[in-house]
Protein backbone atom coordinates (compact mmCIF):
# COMPACT_ATOMS: atom_id res chain seq x y z
CA UNK A 1 0.00 0.00 0.00
CA UNK A 2 1.47 3.35 -0.63
CA UNK A 3 0.22 7.11 -0.12
CA UNK A 4 -2.19 8.10 -2.35
CA UNK A 5 -3.80 11.60 -1.33
CA UNK A 6 -3.77 13.55 1.80
CA UNK A 7 -6.15 16.11 2.59
CA UNK A 8 -10.08 16.86 4.43
CA UNK A 9 -13.57 17.55 3.67
CA UNK A 10 -14.47 20.84 3.51
CA UNK A 11 -17.79 22.28 4.28
CA UNK A 12 -18.60 22.91 1.11
CA UNK A 13 -17.52 18.96 0.19
CA UNK A 14 -20.61 18.06 2.71
CA UNK A 15 -24.45 17.89 1.79
CA UNK A 16 -27.71 18.84 3.66
CA UNK A 17 -26.47 15.52 5.87
CA UNK A 18 -23.81 16.69 7.37
CA UNK A 19 -21.16 14.13 5.66
CA UNK A 20 -19.37 14.54 2.60
CA UNK A 21 -21.05 14.08 -0.40
CA UNK A 22 -20.67 11.07 -2.44
CA UNK A 23 -19.40 12.36 -5.37
CA UNK A 24 -16.85 14.29 -3.35
CA UNK A 25 -15.52 10.31 -2.50
CA UNK A 26 -15.23 9.60 -6.05
CA UNK A 27 -13.38 12.99 -6.59
CA UNK A 28 -11.02 12.46 -3.85
CA UNK A 29 -10.52 8.94 -5.31
CA UNK A 30 -9.24 10.34 -9.10
CA UNK A 31 -7.15 12.57 -7.39
CA UNK A 32 -5.20 9.10 -5.66
CA UNK A 33 -5.54 7.80 -8.70
CA UNK A 34 -3.64 10.57 -10.62
CA UNK A 35 -0.89 10.03 -7.25
CA UNK A 36 -0.40 6.49 -8.46
CA UNK A 37 -0.75 7.16 -12.57
CA UNK A 38 2.48 9.59 -11.88
CA UNK A 39 4.18 6.45 -9.56
CA UNK A 40 3.88 4.31 -12.42
CA UNK A 41 5.29 6.69 -15.14
CA UNK A 42 2.48 7.81 -16.38
CA UNK A 43 2.37 11.47 -15.24
CA UNK A 44 1.08 12.92 -18.21
CA UNK A 45 -2.25 10.53 -17.85
CA UNK A 46 -4.10 13.44 -16.97
CA UNK A 47 -2.92 16.34 -19.01
CA UNK A 48 -3.26 17.95 -22.08
CA UNK A 49 -1.96 16.43 -25.37
CA UNK A 50 -1.66 13.16 -23.09
CA UNK A 51 -0.54 10.13 -25.31
CA UNK A 52 -2.56 7.95 -23.33
CA UNK A 53 -5.01 7.93 -20.44
CA UNK A 54 -6.61 6.07 -17.85
CA UNK A 55 -10.19 5.63 -18.30
CA UNK A 56 -12.43 3.88 -15.75
CA UNK A 57 -14.50 1.02 -16.64
CA UNK A 58 -16.33 0.07 -13.27
CA UNK A 59 -15.67 0.80 -10.10
CA UNK A 60 -16.89 -0.40 -6.70
CA UNK A 61 -17.38 1.65 -3.53
CA UNK A 62 -18.00 0.69 -0.11
CA UNK A 63 -18.80 3.56 2.68
CA UNK A 64 -18.29 2.89 5.92
CA UNK A 65 -17.86 5.35 8.43
CA UNK A 66 -18.85 8.94 8.18
CA UNK A 67 -16.47 11.77 6.84
CA UNK A 68 -17.28 15.40 8.55
CA UNK A 69 -15.73 18.33 7.65
CA UNK A 70 -12.24 19.91 8.96
CA UNK A 71 -11.34 16.37 9.64
CA UNK A 72 -8.03 14.47 9.08
CA UNK A 73 -8.34 12.36 6.00
CA UNK A 74 -5.73 10.00 4.05
CA UNK A 75 -6.01 8.05 1.09
CA UNK A 76 -3.68 4.57 0.67
CA UNK A 77 -3.77 2.36 -1.58
CA UNK A 78 -2.59 -0.94 -4.00
CA UNK A 79 -3.30 -2.79 -7.09
CA UNK A 80 -5.43 -5.82 -6.85
CA UNK A 81 -4.70 -7.18 -10.49
CA UNK A 82 -3.09 -5.89 -14.44
CA UNK A 83 -3.23 -7.65 -17.78
CA UNK A 84 -2.24 -6.13 -20.96
CA UNK A 85 -4.33 -2.89 -21.01
CA UNK A 86 -6.24 -2.43 -17.61
CA UNK A 87 -5.46 -2.38 -13.85
CA UNK A 88 -7.99 -3.10 -10.97
CA UNK A 89 -6.79 -0.47 -8.32
CA UNK A 90 -7.59 -0.39 -4.44
CA UNK A 91 -7.94 2.63 -2.45
CA UNK A 92 -8.85 3.35 1.21
CA UNK A 93 -9.83 6.38 2.64
CA UNK A 94 -9.14 6.56 6.33
CA UNK A 95 -9.75 8.65 9.10
CA UNK A 96 -7.30 10.49 10.97
CA UNK A 97 -7.44 7.46 13.79
CA UNK A 98 -6.82 5.04 11.49
CA UNK A 99 -10.10 3.59 10.91
CA UNK A 100 -11.71 3.13 7.14
CA UNK A 101 -14.25 5.77 5.73
CA UNK A 102 -14.39 3.69 2.40
CA UNK A 103 -12.87 1.86 0.18
CA UNK A 104 -12.49 1.60 -3.68
CA UNK A 105 -12.20 -0.82 -6.10
CA UNK A 106 -12.20 0.57 -9.81
CA UNK A 107 -10.85 -1.34 -13.08
CA UNK A 108 -9.53 1.01 -15.25
CA UNK A 109 -8.14 0.80 -19.12
CA UNK A 110 -4.66 2.25 -20.34
CA UNK A 111 -6.79 4.15 -23.40
CA UNK A 112 -5.08 6.84 -26.49
CA UNK A 113 -6.54 9.49 -24.58
CA UNK A 114 -8.06 10.95 -28.43
CA UNK A 115 -10.23 8.05 -29.31
CA UNK A 116 -10.46 5.84 -26.17
CA UNK A 117 -8.75 2.92 -27.49
CA UNK A 118 -7.25 0.15 -25.18
CA UNK A 119 -2.80 0.86 -25.52
CA UNK A 120 -0.93 -1.58 -24.17
CA UNK A 121 1.25 -0.52 -21.22
CA UNK A 122 4.75 0.10 -21.55
CA UNK A 123 7.25 -2.62 -20.25
CA UNK A 124 8.35 -0.46 -16.92
CA UNK A 125 5.03 0.43 -15.86
CA UNK A 126 3.61 -2.72 -16.24
CA UNK A 127 6.14 -3.68 -13.92
CA UNK A 128 5.56 -1.48 -11.54
CA UNK A 129 1.95 -2.43 -11.08
CA UNK A 130 2.86 -5.45 -10.74
CA UNK A 131 5.23 -4.45 -8.22
CA UNK A 132 2.15 -2.72 -6.35
CA UNK A 133 0.11 -5.86 -5.79
CA UNK A 134 -1.08 -6.47 -2.16
CA UNK A 135 -4.10 -7.86 -0.47
CA UNK A 136 -6.72 -5.31 1.02
CA UNK A 137 -8.17 -6.03 4.41
CA UNK A 138 -11.06 -8.38 4.79
CA UNK A 139 -12.73 -5.67 6.63
CA UNK A 140 -13.27 -3.70 3.48
CA UNK A 141 -14.48 -6.47 1.25
CA UNK A 142 -17.93 -5.68 -1.18
CA UNK A 143 -20.82 -6.69 0.98
CA UNK A 144 -24.35 -6.18 -0.25
CA UNK A 145 -23.03 -6.00 -3.61
CA UNK A 146 -21.97 -8.70 -5.88
CA UNK A 147 -18.87 -7.16 -8.25
CA UNK A 148 -18.41 -10.27 -10.28
CA UNK A 149 -21.42 -10.59 -11.70
CA UNK A 150 -21.88 -9.63 -15.02
CA UNK A 151 -23.30 -6.05 -15.65
CA UNK A 152 -25.88 -5.90 -19.09
CA UNK A 153 -24.87 -5.42 -22.20
CA UNK A 154 -25.20 -1.81 -23.68
CA UNK A 155 -27.43 -3.13 -26.32
CA UNK A 156 -29.39 -4.16 -23.25
CA UNK A 157 -29.79 -0.85 -21.80
CA UNK A 158 -32.19 2.01 -23.58
CA UNK A 159 -34.44 4.96 -22.83
CA UNK A 160 -37.21 2.43 -24.62
CA UNK A 161 -36.63 -0.71 -22.19
CA UNK A 162 -36.64 2.00 -18.96
CA UNK A 163 -40.25 3.22 -20.91
CA UNK A 164 -41.25 -0.27 -21.23
CA UNK A 165 -40.48 -0.57 -17.93
CA UNK A 166 -42.33 2.45 -16.79
CA UNK A 167 -39.54 3.46 -14.79
CA UNK A 168 -39.58 7.07 -13.33
CA UNK A 169 -37.17 10.13 -14.03
CA UNK A 170 -36.04 11.66 -10.98
CA UNK A 171 -33.20 13.23 -12.58
CA UNK A 172 -32.62 15.34 -15.82
CA UNK A 173 -30.48 18.03 -17.24
CA UNK A 174 -27.65 18.69 -19.61
CA UNK A 175 -23.07 18.16 -18.89
CA UNK A 176 -21.84 21.82 -18.63
CA UNK A 177 -18.36 22.19 -19.68
CA UNK A 178 -17.05 22.89 -16.17
CA UNK A 179 -18.05 18.97 -15.51
CA UNK A 180 -15.67 17.67 -17.96
CA UNK A 181 -11.67 17.28 -17.77
CA UNK A 182 -8.90 18.10 -19.89
CA UNK A 183 -10.33 15.84 -22.51
CA UNK A 184 -13.73 17.09 -22.73
CA UNK A 185 -15.23 14.32 -20.71
CA UNK A 186 -17.58 14.67 -17.90
CA UNK A 187 -15.68 13.62 -14.66
CA UNK A 188 -16.53 10.64 -13.33
CA UNK A 189 -17.23 12.30 -9.94
CA UNK A 190 -20.38 13.50 -11.72
CA UNK A 191 -21.50 10.88 -12.71
CA UNK A 192 -22.27 9.65 -9.31
CA UNK A 193 -23.36 13.13 -8.12
CA UNK A 194 -26.19 13.23 -10.83
CA UNK A 195 -27.60 10.10 -9.42
CA UNK A 196 -27.15 11.40 -5.61
CA UNK A 197 -29.33 14.38 -6.47
CA UNK A 198 -32.10 12.66 -8.53
CA UNK A 199 -33.02 10.12 -5.34
CA UNK A 200 -34.97 12.73 -3.21
CA UNK A 201 -37.32 13.07 -6.07
CA UNK A 202 -38.28 9.85 -5.38
CA UNK A 203 -37.51 9.10 -1.71
CA UNK A 204 -37.40 12.37 0.16
CA UNK A 205 -41.63 11.74 1.01
CA UNK A 206 -40.94 8.01 1.56
CA UNK A 207 -38.23 8.84 4.09
CA UNK A 208 -40.44 11.18 6.11
CA UNK A 209 -42.74 8.01 6.46
CA UNK A 210 -39.90 5.65 8.01
CA UNK A 211 -38.78 8.35 10.13
CA UNK A 212 -42.42 9.06 11.32
CA UNK A 213 -43.81 11.86 9.83
CA UNK A 214 -43.23 15.32 9.52
CA UNK A 215 -42.98 15.38 13.66
CA UNK A 216 -40.83 12.27 13.78
CA UNK A 217 -37.36 11.54 14.06
CA UNK A 218 -34.55 14.23 12.18
CA UNK A 219 -34.61 11.75 9.07
CA UNK A 220 -31.78 11.70 6.46
CA UNK A 221 -29.94 8.96 4.05
CA UNK A 222 -26.63 7.44 3.66
CA UNK A 223 -25.36 5.13 0.41
CA UNK A 224 -23.69 2.03 2.25
CA UNK A 225 -22.25 0.51 -1.45
CA UNK A 226 -22.14 1.60 -4.59
CA UNK A 227 -21.20 -0.18 -8.07
CA UNK A 228 -20.82 1.60 -11.80
CA UNK A 229 -20.49 0.91 -14.98
CA UNK A 230 -18.70 3.75 -16.99
CA UNK A 231 -20.22 2.88 -20.41
CA UNK A 232 -19.94 6.03 -22.33
CA UNK A 233 -18.38 10.07 -21.64
CA UNK A 234 -20.74 12.91 -22.57
CA UNK A 235 -19.31 15.84 -23.25
CA UNK A 236 -20.42 19.70 -22.87
CA UNK A 237 -23.78 20.38 -23.72
CA UNK A 238 -25.17 16.34 -23.71
CA UNK A 239 -28.15 15.85 -21.80
CA UNK A 240 -29.11 13.02 -19.57
CA UNK A 241 -31.69 11.87 -17.93
CA UNK A 242 -31.57 9.22 -14.81
CA UNK A 243 -33.76 6.71 -14.39
CA UNK A 244 -34.37 4.90 -11.82
CA UNK A 245 -35.76 1.44 -10.37
CA UNK A 246 -36.47 -0.83 -7.03
CA UNK A 247 -34.24 -3.58 -6.55
CA UNK A 248 -34.50 -4.91 -3.22
CA UNK A 249 -35.08 -4.08 0.45
CA UNK A 250 -34.36 -5.07 4.27
CA UNK A 251 -35.23 -4.21 7.37
CA UNK A 252 -33.07 -1.33 7.30
CA UNK A 253 -31.15 -1.42 4.10
CA UNK A 254 -33.09 -0.73 0.00
CA UNK A 255 -31.51 -1.10 -2.81
CA UNK A 256 -31.71 0.60 -6.33
CA UNK A 257 -30.65 0.48 -9.79
CA UNK A 258 -29.99 3.64 -11.35
CA UNK A 259 -29.50 4.32 -15.55
CA UNK A 260 -27.89 7.65 -16.86
CA UNK A 261 -28.88 7.81 -20.39
CA UNK A 262 -28.87 9.97 -23.54
CA UNK A 263 -31.89 11.52 -23.70
CA UNK A 264 -31.71 11.90 -27.71
CA UNK A 265 -30.15 8.62 -28.16
CA UNK A 266 -31.58 6.62 -25.80
CA UNK A 267 -28.20 4.85 -25.23
CA UNK A 268 -26.61 4.35 -21.78
CA UNK A 269 -23.93 6.61 -20.02
CA UNK A 270 -23.58 4.98 -17.09
CA UNK A 271 -25.47 1.85 -14.73
CA UNK A 272 -25.47 1.97 -11.47
CA UNK A 273 -27.06 -0.11 -7.87
CA UNK A 274 -26.87 1.14 -4.61
CA UNK A 275 -27.41 -0.09 -1.68
CA UNK A 276 -28.88 2.75 1.13
CA UNK A 277 -30.29 3.20 4.57
CA UNK A 278 -32.88 5.95 5.95
CA UNK A 279 -31.12 7.46 8.82
CA UNK A 280 -31.68 9.28 12.02
CA UNK A 281 -29.30 12.49 11.86
CA UNK A 282 -29.03 12.96 15.63
CA UNK A 283 -28.58 9.17 16.69
CA UNK A 284 -26.50 9.15 13.32
CA UNK A 285 -27.71 5.58 13.50
CA UNK A 286 -29.86 3.55 10.51
CA UNK A 287 -33.68 3.86 10.93
CA UNK A 288 -35.79 0.06 10.79
CA UNK A 289 -38.00 0.01 7.85
CA UNK A 290 -41.73 -1.54 8.66
CA UNK A 291 -42.97 -3.84 6.50
CA UNK A 292 -45.93 -1.80 4.42
CA UNK A 293 -43.01 0.84 3.92
CA UNK A 294 -40.80 -1.47 2.21
CA UNK A 295 -43.47 -3.30 -0.25
CA UNK A 296 -43.93 0.63 -0.96
CA UNK A 297 -40.74 1.07 -2.57
CA UNK A 298 -42.13 -1.13 -5.55
CA UNK A 299 -44.50 1.32 -6.60
CA UNK A 300 -42.60 4.90 -5.62
CA UNK A 301 -39.79 3.70 -7.82
CA UNK A 302 -41.16 0.67 -10.26
CA UNK A 303 -39.76 -1.27 -13.25
CA UNK A 304 -37.78 -4.04 -13.64
CA UNK A 305 -34.26 -3.02 -14.34
CA UNK A 306 -30.66 -4.51 -13.81
CA UNK A 307 -27.34 -3.56 -13.26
Amino acid sequence: MIDLWKGIANTWDCDEMGHMNVRVYVEKAFEGLGTLAGHCHLSHAYQENAPSTLVPLEQHIRFMREVHPGRPLSMTGCVLDVDETTVTVYQQLNHGDGSVAAAFRTRLQHAASHDGKAFAWSQRTRETLEALKDTPPKETAPRGLDINAEPLADSEVSKAVADAQGVKTPGLGMVPRQHCDIFGRMIPSWFIGRVSDAVPNLLYDWRLKVAGGEGGQRMGAAVLEYRLIYRRWPRPGDGFEIRTAFASAQEKTHSLVHWMLDPQSGRPWMTSQAVAVTFDLDTRKAMKTPKDLMDDLERIAPGKIAL
